[in-house]
């Protein structure tokens, strides 16, 4: 589409970055013709914007391997800029799970006959360090539901936590949930879970009134958001990360990371020491693998090891006896 241009004089699997942006449209309506799902093909212009955002502010003039080892770099030390990254104080954490689209992007490109050999190629996959799992206890999620009671949209808001607790959904799940998607009758609502691949989740009975009380606020129709802004508009995954963090800070939540993820590791662990299994747990949480699942199950069987040291009967029986 594109290889009849004349290439620029750059440094070897480099690519101008005057032309990097034609390149990734090319890219990009051939995931759409692929039939990408719409959250895949959101995340890829994102990257891709980001990319370019990046190479500009630091005036560099190609895309290489040094440029993309400096953006892959930022990624994991923009956030402690004076201004966040991308010039954005709210954006204050690490990120991940670029290096796959952009590894995806150049092998495009030199299928194009743009580039000898991708600049990716160099670069290698960086490690998969899954994130310590430190789950709400409930103490902390009694303070989170008190905080949301006392907040702008308490029923919204303690309708929400209930919610991500209950069904240990994905953040970028619960927002694009729409009314159509809730079945109240069934307690059970359908996802939206990556890859495009669609699932059922289940709550009960407490998250269900909860959730009545919020909806008979005012009348919608089946295609509004489950979950609004105060604005009326659809929440979105900062939104939503945002909010969390307000009703953390309010409940006085120090020692655990308040996120929409946290919910979904406590609703995970908390499944598992209720006596679920393994591979329930998996289609619940929409994993393809059961190794992504082990990590809980590895914490829960911890959990379990630490009760028994504790309230072993002939351990007690030994202590009464002194």
């Amino acid at each position: 589409m594109y290889n009849t241009a004349p290439r620029l004089q750059v440094s070897e699997s480099a690519l101008p970055v005057s032309s990097l942006q034609k390149y990734a449209e090319g890219w990009l309506l051939t995931c759409e013709i692929s039939r990408h799902s719409e959250r895949t093909l959101g995340n890829r212009r994102d990257i891709v914007e980001k990319l370019r955002w990046f190479l500009n502010r630091k005036g560099l003039q190609e895309c290489g391997v040094m440029e993309l080892r400096l953006f892959l770099a930022y990624l994991n030390t923009g956030h402690k800029d004076p201004g966040g990254r991308w010039d954005n104080p709210q954006m204050t954490e690490p990120v991940k799970d670029y290096h796959s689209a952009l590894r995806t992007l150049f092998n495009w490109i030199v299928a194009e006959g743009a580039l000898p050999s991708s600049p990716m190629e160099r670069i290698p996959v960086p490690v998969d360090r899954p994130d310590e799992i430190e789950p709400f206890t409930e103490a902390h999620v009694k303070a989170l539901l008190d905080a949301s009671k006392k907040t702008r949209q308490p029923r919204r808001d303690e309708a929400l936590l209930l919610f991500l607790l209950d069904t240990g959904c994905r953040a970028s799940e619960v927002c694009d949930l729409n009314l159509c998607d809730v079945d109240m009758s069934a307690k059970k609502a359908t996802v939206d879970g990556k890859g495009g691949k669609t699932r059922p989740v289940y709550f009960g009975r407490t998250t269900a009134r909860a959730l009545w009380q919020y909806l008979r606020e005012d009348e919608r129709e089946p295609t509004d958001p489950l979950f609004q802004s105060h604005r009326g508009e659809r929440m979105t995954r900062f939104g939503l990360r945002q909010f969390i963090e307000r009703v953390g800070n309010a409940a006085g939540l120090e020692a655990v990371r308040c996120s929409p993820h946290t919910f979904r590791h406590t609703f995970a662990i908390s499944f598992l020491r209720a006596g679920g299994n393994q591979f329930t747990l998996m289609q619940i949480l929409g994993h393809t693998h059961l190794a992504m699942t082990a990590r809980y199950v590895k914490l829960a069987q911890a959990d379990v090891e630490n009760q028994h040291r504790q309230y072993s009967p002939v351990e007690r029986l030994k202590g009464s006896k002194k």
